[in-house]
């Protein structure tokens, strides 16, 4: 059954990258014809997405603000050995903001319950054999798989929890690394949204990504039970496994794509070491909401242009992946990252925006390595992702 209706841009996927280039495109360019589908009843899915004040400009704060629900103007991070408070702010995007906020801007340029069957640079078919057709499509549907890049996983559950009595916190623990490591590096992320309410996450940092939901909810009963918290109810659970980009070939990974638009964690758009990607979701929706041309081959380039100019910036953070998975023992990953966090509040704000310096990155490679210095070097060398897959 073929649709009359023709767009201007259709985004195949309500999560976080298309939901933002939606709600920037409707507020922008009023006049553009959009169109937003998205497989389950609302968008968004059921996930927190997380930011560090640094991560973007004054104005992206400002027009981002209404789907945050909630800021911190100080996090803390826990090691084995020690822990600190980092006085700079941190905030949360929610799913049920996400979906409140963008589904009632964008009103009918919003179609929910709807399954693709297939899309094309031009055009969407739906389960059901309707077709629609736009200038340009934009496949926001997560990761594709693709042996051109070489991954390592950060797989994780969440549960947001009300406690029976108030748990005492008053800023986000990002990472809690005291917690027996099983296999990888492994931290607790707890964010807390109100008095007796936190967002409790076992999270893991391992070579493949698979993932045992009922370990890491025994995980979140014992680190609950540790620090003296009673659950009462467990209001939501959300889980994931994020890419971790060791290696890769990006012009052999984009050639795939055929001309394709896409946006998010399919355009290789995330921090490579973190696995952040609001702020990258943020940039390119400011990028596009700024064209004049929306045809799908332009959108194709410009996309595959902020991707590529994201793939040179983090070189060095898929050499810190290759040493954190391929050059010491997994259950001693921890001192990796707890090495790090002894270094200076401004050099971790510029490492989590995805901006070291070159003194910066001097910086974290000097002194005595947290890992075995011939495996180090070894991992350093393994740039393309088949000397990852078949080492030597």
């Amino acid at each position: 059954m073929a649709s009359d209706t023709q767009y201007d841009v259709i985004l195949a996927g309500g999560g976080l990258a298309n939901g933002l280039i939606a709600w920037r495109l409707h507020a922008q360019r009023p006049g553009l014809r959009i169109l937003l589908l998205e497989a389950e009843e609302r968008i968004g899915g059921n996930h927190t997405w997380s930011f560090h004040d640094g991560d973007l400009t004054p104005d992206q704060h400002a027009w981002i603000a209404p789907v945050v629900a909630k800021r911190w103007p100080r996090y803390d991070v826990v090691f084995p050995d020690y822990a600190r408070t980092l006085g700079s702010g941190y905030a949360s995007v929610t799913s049920d903001a996400f979906a409140r906020v963008i589904g009632a801007a964008l009103g009918p340029a919003l179609r929910t319950g709807v399954r693709i069957d297939m899309l094309t640079p031009t055009t969407v078919t739906l389960a059901g054999g309707e077709v629609l057709h736009a200038r340009a499509v934009i496949d926001g549907r997560g990761v594709r798989a693709s042996d051109r890049l070489a991954l390592g996983y950060q797989t994780f559950l969440g549960q947001e929890v009300r406690l029976a009595a108030p748990h005492g916190l008053t800023a986000p623990i990002i990472m809690d690394a005291s917690v027996e490591q099983q296999g990888g590096y492994r931290f607790v992320y707890t964010l807390p949204f109100d008095e007796h309410t936190l967002l409790i996450e076992d999270t893991h940092y391992v070579d493949t990504g698979a993932w045992e939901p009922e370990r890491l909810r025994a995980n979140i009963a014992e680190y609950a039970q540790t620090r003296g918290w009673r659950i009462e109810e467990v209001l939501r659970e959300e889980h994931g496994s994020l890419p971790i980009v060791l290696a890769g070939d990006f012009d052999a990974y984009w050639r795939e794509l055929d001309g394709q638009p896409c946006a998010g964690l399919r355009a290789g758009l995330f921090h490579s070491t973190t696995g952040y990607s609001l702020p990258h979701a943020v940039r390119l929706a400011e990028r596009i909401a700024s064209f004049a041309d929306f045809t799908a081959p332009r959108l194709f380039a410009a996309i595959r242009d902020e991707a590529q100019q994201e793939w040179r910036a983090q070189r060095f953070f898929r050499l810190l992946n290759r040493m954190l998975f391929l050059a010491g023992s997994p259950d001693k990953r921890w001192r990796v990252m707890g090495r790090f966090y002894r270094l200076s509040p401004r050099l971790i704000a510029h490492f989590y925006a995805g901006r070291l310096r070159l003194r910066d990155k001097a910086r974290i490679l000097s002194g005595k390595p947290p890992v075995p210095l011939v495996a180090a070097f070894a991992a350093a060398r393994k740039i393309h992702p088949r000397q990852i897959r078949n080492p030597e």
